[in-house]
């Protein structure tokens, strides 16, 4: 079964917009959890321009399902995920000026430092991932590193969903065997929404879960969230007592 993470960043960032503390971040990823999400996924940046690294702190006090936190692991963050050590960290190589991440790891280059990192969260129990483009060498990189799991980098694929989706997902299908083949486990994001979600999770073998944040935001605006999480709970094939 493919678990539905959702990214709330996007509830910070409107809550930061006029300051104070509405939209209440605390109380939507609870109410996320109570309309059947199964983890809450958080990216800081250093700038703090949405998530701060407060914000980290309190979610770790309230957070009963799976909290996952992604993030470059420059040493401020190393920091924070040792002192929050959530369920799961996922490794993501965005520069401090990226709007959004736009990019896998290159993890043959980066390989010492990875090792490095993912070594010290998983002294402190934190399941690691890797956030990868769809390339066998990298995911094999991946491997080498001692990862638990990677992240494959989703943009392609939702770009190319309305030209050609068969075509369009068979590199992830591909990545998804190698990885396989490598005992990774897989989680996948970035530019997923209601529209592309379904085919995806049936055609990716091993899937584990998915982290899906601004299209599950804007797709609320209009359908409420409540709705649009059992939405993708059902695209997802998750059975849960409320839908």
């Amino acid at each position: 079964m493919t678990k539905l993470s959702v990214n709330i960043n996007k509830i910070a960032t409107l809550r930061n917009a006029r300051g104070g503390n509405v939209p209440n971040l605390l109380k939507t990823a609870k109410d996320i959890e109570r309309f059947g999400g199964q983890g809450i996924t958080i990216h800081p940046r250093p700038d703090e321009r949405h998530i701060t690294y407060k914000d980290a702190h309190d979610l770790t006090a309230i957070i009963t399902t799976e909290f996952n936190i992604e993030g470059n692991p420059i040493p401020k963050f190393i920091d924070l995920v040792l002192a929050t050590k959530p369920d799961q960290v996922t490794l993501v190589p965005d520069a401090i000026t990226n709007i959004t991440s736009n990019a896998g790891w290159n993890t043959i280059e980066n390989s010492s430092f990875l090792t490095e990192v993912i070594s010290e969260f998983k002294r402190n129990n934190i399941r690691t991932s890797i956030f990868v483009d769809p390339e066998k060498s990298m995911i094999e990189g991946a491997k080498k590193t001692g990862t638990d799991r990677i992240e494959l980098y989703t943009e392609a694929y939702a770009k190319n969903y309305t030209i050609d989706k068969d075509k369009a997902i068979q590199p992830y299908i591909a990545a998804a065997e190698v990885a396989l083949a490598n005992n990774l486990e897989i989680n996948a994001g970035h530019d997923l929404s209601l529209n592309n979600i379904e085919f995806f999770s049936k055609n990716i073998p091993g899937l584990l879960e998915v982290s899906i944040g601004h299209a599950l935001i804007c797709e609320s605006l209009y359908l409420g969230m409540e709705n649009v999480v059992q939405m993708y709970l059902r695209k997802l094939g998750v059975r849960h007592e409320s839908l």
